[in-house]
This record gives C-alpha cells, structure tokens and sequence, in this order.
C-alpha cells in the first residue's frame, strides 16, 4: 500500500548507469541489472533510462518504462571523468544513480552511488596500479553523492570509519537473490551441469572472481588436507573469472598437486547457476573481506549447505543459516568441509535454515527502498 502511494506521489525520471555491463555480468553488474528490474516492475508510471555501453546494443532490461541510451564513454576508463558529466547531463533526468560507486563528478544535478564493499581501502596491496588510480576516487564520490546505498550495514560502518560519511546520508539496502536462484532435483542438475561443464559427481564449490581477497589459497591448502588428513576425495569447482593478481592460484594448484582434482570453469552464465549450485555437495566462501556476499545467500536459495568466513558482512547476511570458519585458518575451513561431507543430519539443517533465510531477502524490497532514497532527493 505504501508503495503505491508513493507511485502515485511523484512520477520520477531516473538514470542508471549500466555501462559496466558490458564488461562483466558479474557482482556489480547484476546488480544493476536485477535492481533495475524490480524498480521497472514496482514503479511502471516511473521511466528509468538505463546509460549502456554502445557496443551492447540489446536491450538489456524489456521493459516499457525502461528506455536506453548508449554512449561510447567506457567503463573504468581515464578519460571517463572527462565525459561522463556530459552524457548524464544529456539524459535529463531527476536523479542519476551509479551502481558502481564513481558517480560523474561535475554532474549539476542528483547523485546517487551505491557503494557495495571498501576492500580497495582495507587491502590496498591486492590491486593493481590501475585499480588503485580508479578506486582512488572514492573521496570525491562520496563527498558528492547526494545520497550512498550501501548494500549492509557492514559497508555502512566502514564508510563512516574510514571515510567519515554522515550516518544520515547512507541506507543501508540489502540484495537479493535472483529470483531464478531455487532448489531443483539434483540429478537433473548434475546432469546439466555435466553436459555443460564436465564436473564430476561429487564436487565442492567456490563460486566467485579469482582473486586475492577472495582467499583462494586458503581453500586450496584447506582442500588438500581435507584429501591428506581426512580421506574425502569430492572434486573442488571454481567457477568465475580470472580477476587482479590471480595467475598465483594456478601456481599454487600445481605445487600442491591438486591439478586433477581441480575444475576451473571460468565465468558462469547466470542461468547455468541455479544447476551449478543445487549438484554441488557444498559452497564454500572463505573471503577475507565482503562488503555483502551475494553468493552464499544465493546457494541458500538453492537450498545447497554454505561455509563462509566469519568477517565484514558475511555473518550478517547468511545469520545462523551457515558455518562460519576463520578465513586466516586454513585448518576451520577443512573441518567445515568434513562436518557437511560427512553429517547428513547438518546438511538437511543448513539446506533449511539457508532456504528460508534467503526468502528473507527480495528485489522488491530493495526497489522499494531505493525508489524511497530517489523520491527524497526531488520532494
């Protein structure tokens, strides 16, 4: 009821920067994408104009209050603060929403950035020269942001500690699953996945870009003791891109033997997900550092067994749905791996906790959310 009051209130114009998109469909770029969705299909008197890449000329939300512009300015790129204003100058509308946190910093009118973790900050030492330079803007783009969504209160508090970012100025909007994310019967899973990747019977899942902060190594060394130490043999999946400083995580396969036991699968289409997630005996997300970890709650939906590391926001998302383990510990991830593997009493538990503390999260939700940060900036 209250959403539709609002609806009726203010008719908004609002534009989304999709860009990123183009690059990868991953993290940031599903969420744009998902949120974009929801706010077309809770709000159809608003019109939203999404700014896309020119080389994706599909449309990437079909939707009719969902209009297109493209532009040639890309992503990450260092002529990008030169441009941007321009472009989202040129859209004409009430608010201009950047998913990706750097906002067009000379742009006269509303801004809103969401800001999804500050692992550049916490672990400066895992980017690159080049990371560093683009996410050195962080300053700035708070300081102009009319408005920041982070997605936990985890990111909430990191902004204030480490940027000093008003309490005020920043909601705090979960994500959520997609709603594709859902159990499905494992052997008609496994047999897609199979077809489709080549996975064994048996696997352990990491699902995530390649990465530093994502502690791969950790789960490899905890993997190979788990082979040593406790006698379990299932196949250890990895599935997403190489990211920053990951050519080490093949090194490390090779010096702990672990090449036959390992299945890199690359980027993930996400509607291959929901199959990968329900064969898999477990998923396992050890970060160092997530600013909310959309992953697990996503294997939750699919009712799959979860270990994540206790840190940032992780034991805020999955609550009491997930073992939580020590990311520095290699050894708490092992005994996680063996606990799941091998109490089938645990397994059914978590698939249940993990179930319906997912159903807690919603697009819907987060639109209504976001629409109430729009609607605050232009009434």
């Amino acid at each position: 009821m209250q959403a539709e009051f609002e609806r009726a209130a203010v008719v908004m114009q609002v534009g989304i920067d999709a860009r990123l998109v183009y690059y990868t469909r991953a993290g940031i770029g599903e969420y744009t994408l998902c949120l974009t969705q929801a706010l077309a299909d809770a709000y159809p008197d608003d019109r939203f104009v999404l700014l896309q890449d020119k080389r994706q000329p599909q449309k990437l939300i079909r939707a009719n209050n969902v209009d297109v512009a493209h532009t040639r300015v890309p992503s990450h790129h260092r002529a990008e603060q030169l441009l941007l204003p321009w472009v989202a100058e040129r859209l004409k509308v009430d608010v201009f929403h950047s998913p990706d946190f750097i906002p067009p910093l000379r742009y006269e009118g509303k801004l809103v950035i969401t800001i999804h973790d500050l692992a550049f900050l916490i672990y400066p030492h895992f980017l690159t020269k080049d990371a560093a330079r683009y996410y050195g803007q962080i300053d700035r783009a708070v300081r102009r942001a009319d408005q920041i969504i982070a997605v936990s209160q985890s990111t909430k508090n990191d902004l204030a500690r480490m940027l000093g970012v008003p309490e005020d100025k920043v909601s705090v909007i979960y994500e959520a699953a997609d709603p594709r994310m859902a159990p499905m019967k494992r052997d008609e899973a496994l047999q897609r996945v199979q077809a489709l990747y080549g996975v064994p019977d048996e696997f352990i899942l990491f699902v995530s870009t390649i990465e530093p902060r994502k502690n791969v190594g950790g789960l490899l060394r905890a993997y190979r003791r788990l082979r040593d130490d406790y006698k379990l043999t299932p196949a250890l999946v990895l599935a997403g891109s190489p990211g920053w400083l990951s050519d080490n995580v093949h090194e490390l396969v090779a010096e702990l033997d672990l090449k036959q036991h390992t299945h890199f699968l690359g980027r993930v289409e996400s509607t291959d997900l929901p199959s990968l997630y329900n064969a898999a005996q477990c998923l396992v997300h050890p970060a160092f550092y997530e600013g909310f970890g959309l992953t697990p709650l996503e294997a939750m939906a699919c009712g799959t067994p979860v270990i994540v590391s206790n840190v940032s926001s992780l034991p805020e998302v999955v609550g009491d749905a997930a073992l939580l383990v020590d990311p520095q510990q290699d050894e708490e991830i092992t005994v996680a791996l063996w606990r799941i593997l091998t109490d089938g009493g645990l397994r059914e538990s978590l698939r249940k906790k993990g179930l319906q503390r997912a159903a807690a999260f919603s697009w819907r939700r987060a639109a209504e959310q976001t629409m109430a940060v729009y609607r605050r900036l232009v009434t």
